[in-house]
């Protein structure tokens, strides 16, 4: 049975997830009398383990979301606009090719044509910056959204 972690514990957990070694982290977390051997028996217990990947997890999806943000405000559009200009031309091949991450939505309507919407670019500003002052939650429901997202790319280009 796991005990609930202190605030201590947690606090070693953060700065560990951050990369730093074990007894540094276990001194700033405030084990200072032995932080060496409260560092070797905290690593030691399962749920300090499971905290630390949970953090390390979180912290890799918060990363991968900002990069989908960033990616949404700066992306080019240009493919995009190669298929509307030269849609009827291109082959099934070459549409595979072109990337589409800032479009939103396409159709065809029945006049004719090609509509394409893209991803508000300014939204997806304003999220980066709240992401950066620490305003929004990396957990928020967007953020997960995105980093859903973010993980089936990554996986369709490993995929390749």
């Amino acid at each position: 049975m796991s005990k609930k972690l202190t605030e201590k514990e947690k606090l070693f957990c953060s700065y560990y997830a951050q990369g730093g070694d074990a007894r540094g982290c276990a001194a700033r977390a405030g084990f200072s009398l032995t932080p060496q051997r409260s560092a070797a028996k905290l690593l030691a217990r399962d749920e300090i383990r499971a905290e630390i990947s949970k953090i390390e997890k979180s912290r890799k999806t918060a990363q991968a979301a900002a990069r989908g943000l960033y990616r949404l405000a700066f992306g080019s559009v240009a493919d995009a606009l190669r298929l509307m200009l030269c849609g009827d031309e291109m082959t099934a091949g070459d549409i595979e090719k072109l990337d589409f991450f800032n479009v939103a939505e396409v159709k065809r309507p029945k006049g004719g044509g090609l509509e394409i919407k893209f991803f508000d670019r300014l939204k997806a500003l304003e999220k980066l910056e709240k992401i950066g002052s620490g305003e929004e939650n990396p957990n928020s429901s967007f953020i997960q959204a995105l980093s859903e997202g973010a993980k089936l790319i990554s996986e369709e280009d490993d995929g390749e």
